[in-house]
């Protein structure tokens, strides 16, 4: 009995460790899960400036910009060189005066020697010095500029991916509704008081939105991976967006408020004007070619035919450079500049007007959106008032399931205005954002 006992056990406990051993392998099996992230709006723009490939190359261009500025700065400071030779020389005796001409026997040189040059005063490198400054400024704006359209393209592309994801939970209620739609014609044949048809129809309209709800999920899917895209994120990594599509109260403001804000925080104007300045620098640097320059230069060494018996020479000489004539070369470089400059105060206006009109029409889309917000959410109460009267008037048997397919064909038409009119409302609400150079604001 004991030994049966003790059989059963070691019986047991075999099972026990084959089934962890399957669990466990199981587990070994299956694939990880890909990492999820929890992402609202504001999250997703401050990502995309972490991230965002093309955010970081316009900062190697500020960095790029730093040392071209860093160079022009090295030509106003002293050049230090030194050098060391060693040589054997035979002169033609003749070419010193000698009175037999001949050749002398072999000499060795040996000379080492530090020399310095520094310029002393030159306008020219001075103007190019500031104007390489500026251009660190103008490159760290334009920066700044493709950060805020990068924010700009993210909030747009988070904003359509909700509109999809909203998209995708009427498709469900759509079918929902449908199948509601077919028990009900089902049940109304099964008393006389429907036809075939009506159930054919019923079974029709449950298969369109079955293949709606599948084109939305796709679209659902393709957003997640274009918003991934964007933001600089790894396509494994699931995004859980945490923000709804929705209408939120917006601050009233006049249009001159609006292009007042937009005049002191827009960076592309601020950048724009730094241009301006670039060329106006620029030409002056030309122009300073004109004026004399001044430097200095010197060197100390030693020099001797043997390294014992070399003896200390020094030079130090003042050069003052009076530019004359270089054949027009001069004339037509400052010409060209001040063909640039001029270029450049053009554009600085257009900026300014294309400003204006950005603004203007982002108060104009919102305030139409709004609007088309209010509607939407009416013609969606009013559809779903018809098709509650339309399956009454079924149930009754005072109509067909036609009235109840329409009724339903508005109800998904309302849903899809009104998810269109609130990403709209929320597209805008960020043009306005970006027009005024408050994107992180919003």
């Amino acid at each position: 009995m004991i030994v049966f006992i003790f059989a059963g056990i070691m019986c047991l406990s075999s099972m026990t460790t084959l089934s962890w051993a399957l669990d466990v392998k199981n587990k070994a099996a299956s694939p990880p899960r890909p990492p999820e992230l929890r992402l609202s709006m504001r999250d997703a723009m401050q990502a995309a400036v972490d991230n965002n490939p093309t955010v970081q190359i316009f900062k190697e261009r500020v960095a790029q910009a730093e040392e071209q500025a860093f160079t022009q700065r090295g030509a106003l400071l002293p050049n230090l060189s030194a050098r060391v030779s060693g040589a054997r020389r035979r002169f033609f005796l003749g070419a010193f005066g000698g009175l037999a001409a001949g050749v002398s026997p072999p000499i060795d040189f040996y000379e080492s020697r530090i020399a310095v040059t520094q310029n002393l005063f030159s306008l020219s490198l001075i103007q190019k010095w500031r104007a390489a400054r500026t251009n660190i400024e103008v490159a760290g704006l334009d920066s700044e500029t493709q950060k805020m359209d990068t924010m700009a393209l993210v909030a747009l592309a988070y904003l359509e991916t909700l509109r999809v994801k909203k998209s995708v939970k009427a498709r469900l209620a759509d079918v929902k509704l449908n199948n509601q739609l077919l028990r009900l014609a089902m049940e109304r044949k099964s008393v006389g008081m429907a036809t075939q048809l009506d159930v054919t129809r019923a079974k029709v309209q449950l298969e369109n939105e079955k293949q709606r709800l599948l084109v939305s999920k796709n679209d659902f899917g393709s957003a997640k991976l274009n918003l991934s895209r964007g933001i600089g994120f790894s396509f494994d990594v699931k995004l859980i967006l945490t923000d709804e599509l929705k209408l939120v109260p917006v601050t009233h403001q006049s249009v001159d408020e609006a292009l007042q804000v937009a005049r002191e925080h827009r960076v592309e104007l601020k950048a724009q004007k730094k241009r301006e300045r670039l060329a106006e620098l620029t030409l002056s640097s030309v122009v300073m070619e004109r004026v004399p320059s001044l430097s200095g230069t010197g060197d100390v060494g030693v020099i001797g035919n043997q390294p014992g018996n070399a003896l200390t020479t020094d030079n130090i000489q003042v050069l003052l450079s009076i530019p004359l004539f270089d054949g027009g070369q001069r004339e037509g470089r400052i010409s060209e500049q001040r063909s640039l400059l001029r270029l450049e105060a053009l554009k600085t206006r257009d900026v300014e007007k294309q400003i204006g009109l950005e603004v203007r029409d982002a108060m104009l889309t919102l305030k139409s959106t709004q609007q088309q917000v209010a509607v939407a959410k009416e013609g969606l109460r009013l559809s779903f008032q018809e098709l509650y009267l339309a399956r009454q008037r079924f149930s009754v048997g005072l109509a067909t399931n036609i009235e109840v397919t329409d009724a339903q064909t508005r109800v998904a038409q309302a849903r899809d205005n009104l998810i269109e009119a609130l990403f709209n409302f929320n597209a805008s609400r960020v043009d306005l954002a970006r027009a005024q150079g408050r994107l992180e604001e919003l």
